[in-house]
């Protein structure tokens, strides 16, 4: 067995902030550097920030949602000009800021034809909407949207 003696390094990890900015209500950019760092460092520091970062984070959001007569996550619904695909993403982005703890269930009832956004969505008095702009579903003609959510 061989071993390599590795010189020791002097030299100092420095950490700045290069680039800070708020471009709307849901979306936040940094961008930060770290360095001198050696082959391979850069992954392994990487992952684990990331995992200790996404560990670290609290909030409320959306957890299940359930609609009546959809079979499946790839159907459509007549008067609705998203698919249920696209609803399901668009609740996903809504931001919601609580200090509640534990499952809560809201309900979506609209009567179309509307342009819904998260406004028009969650009405929960312990639950504040970050975004309330944020684009759900549009229907086209005089339909009832009726969607159950949880949220934790």
């Amino acid at each position: 067995m061989v071993r390599e003696e590795v010189a020791g390094s002097t030299r100092t990890l420095q950490w700045k902030c290069v680039e800070s900015r708020v471009d709307n209500k849901r979306l936040y950019y940094g961008h930060f550097v770290l360095s001198p760092l050696m082959k391979g460092q850069a992954y392994t520091i990487g992952i684990a920030m990331r995992r200790a970062l996404l560990g670290e984070i609290e909030g409320t959001y959306i957890t299940r949602v359930k609609s009546e007569n959809v079979l499946h996550e790839y159907s459509t619904i007549v008067g609705i000009e998203e698919s249920v695909h696209d609803i399901l993403i668009n609740l996903k982005e809504i931001l919601l800021r609580s200090n509640l703890y534990g499952v809560r269930d809201a309900s979506i009832c609209i009567r179309g034809p509307k342009y819904i956004t998260a406004q028009d969505s969650i009405s929960l008095h312990s639950v504040e909407i970050v975004d309330t702009t944020q684009h759900i579903a549009n229907l086209t003609e005089p339909i009832d949207l009726c969607i159950s959510i949880r949220f934790s």
